[in-house]
């Protein structure tokens, strides 16, 4: 993987401060008191783990659009919507690691859901957080334009509905054992996983006011990062260990599942991710904006990740 070059940005710095304020959100509006140990369930699919990936996309493409003119309403809807995506993505983690899907136990480095909570539980986990995602998004509040919440929930139900990532989940799963050609691949990983980080950054824009030329560049950013994030799931799914993952490590492999790197090998695979990266970063240059530096810093962590 190619080193960062980008010296001038100060990406966990500026993590640390926008994941403060995800976690004390994502901790506030998870409530512990739903019926049943519900609560628990859900708090525990959600709160002390993953990379936050989709929730700093938001914030930085909000950043990105802002113009150095700070808004109550639309930094409100920002973090709400970097919450929502976050709870839209632990919510299909839930459901995918469940026996009936990948049938997986370990989850950012600690038992699966439905491991620690029983299989209804679980589902149960899954559905309320689906559900709690779109409440945040559309609070009853005078600071954040009702056009604004209805952007952001098209955004995002369209992501995580058959045209995004359970789509892309129907793909997978009736893919097991298939030979796949590239083209096929990339439809599927684009639903699956790219719909979702896309969405990201397109509701971090939505938060304000970018031109088309700034809504297109971004929307490209967003497909190439979507899939080399895939890009190189796949190859770490066989070059680090389940320790280092937090999940399963090669599981793919063992359910027969295709990937880029039985597809292409492992080198060509490395050398696409790196292609990917540099169309996320041209696409960020097209976009016109000046704010894109946590952007394109961020691109460059997924490509150079280790897990």
């Amino acid at each position: 993987m190619r080193i960062s070059t980008n010296n001038a940005f100060d990406l966990d710095a500026w993590s640390d401060q926008a994941l403060t304020r995800v976690e004390q959100a994502l901790s506030l509006w998870i409530s512990p008191q739903a019926p049943a140990g519900l609560g628990e369930a859900m708090r525990y699919a959600v709160l002390d783990g993953g990379k936050r990936l989709r929730p700093l996309l938001v914030l930085a493409a909000r950043q990105a659009v802002a113009n150095d003119e700070p808004h109550l309403g639309l930094d409100e809807a920002a973090l709400r919507a970097a919450c929502a995506v976050e709870l839209i993505h632990a919510y299909s983690l839930v459901h995918d690691d469940m026996p009936c899907m990948d049938n997986d136990v370990l989850r950012r480095g600690k038992p699966t859901v439905h491991v620690q909570f029983g299989e209804a539980q679980a589902l149960l986990a899954g559905d309320a957080l689906q559900a709690l995602a779109f409440e945040l998004l559309t609070p009853e509040s005078l600071t954040i334009d009702d056009a604004v919440q209805a952007r952001l929930c098209r955004l995002l139900a369209r992501a995580a509905g058959h045209a995004g990532m359970a789509g892309g989940q129907a793909i997978d799963l009736a893919s097991v054992g298939l030979s796949l050609n590239e083209d096929q691949l990339r439809q599927m990983h684009r639903l699956k996983t790219g719909a979702l980080l896309e969405a990201s950054v397109l509701m971090g824009a939505a938060c304000g006011r970018p031109s088309v030329e700034a809504i297109q560049g971004l929307q490209r950013y967003g497909q190439a990062l979507g899939l080399a994030f895939q890009v190189v799931d796949d190859i770490l799914d066989v070059t680090a260990d389940s320790a280092t993952l937090g999940k399963t490590a090669g599981k793919d492999a063992a359910n027969d599942k295709p990937t880029y790197v039985s597809l292409l090998g492992l080198a060509r695979a490395q050398a696409y991710a790196n292609a990917l990266l540099d169309e996320a970063l041209t696409a960020l240059t097209a976009s016109q904006l000046t704010h894109t530096q946590a952007l394109a810093a961020l691109a460059q962590r997924v490509v150079n990740r280790n897990t």
